[in-house]
C-alpha cells in the first residue's frame, strides 16, 4: 500500500538533481571500457559492479524525481 506524504518541492527538485560524483563517474567509464576490452582484474569487476549499481539507483531515484515535478529525464 502506497503512502503520500508532503515533501518541501526543493527537496524533490535537489533529489532530481542527484548524480555520481564526477571522480566515480570517470572511474566507472573507466572501468567500462577497460571491461569492454577484457582488461579487468577480479577487484576492477566487483568496483565496476558496486558503481554500476550506485549509478542505476541514483538513475532511479533520480527519474521518480522528476516524474513527481512533472518532468522527463
Amino acid at each position: 500500500m502506497a503512502t503520500t506524504i508532503n515533501a518541501p518541492q526543493q527537496w524533490v527538485e535537489n533529489i532530481a538533481l542527484l548524480r555520481l560524483p564526477e571522480q566515480a563517474d570517470r572511474r566507472l567509464q573507466e572501468l567500462m571500457d577497460r571491461n569492454n576490452e577484457g582488461q579487468l582484474t577480479e577487484q576492477e569487476r566487483a568496483d565496476l559492479a558496486a558503481l554500476a549499481e550506485l549509478s542505476e539507483q541514483l538513475s532511479l531515484v533520480r527519474a521518480e524525481a522528476l516524474h513527481l515535478l512533472g518532468r522527463k529525464p
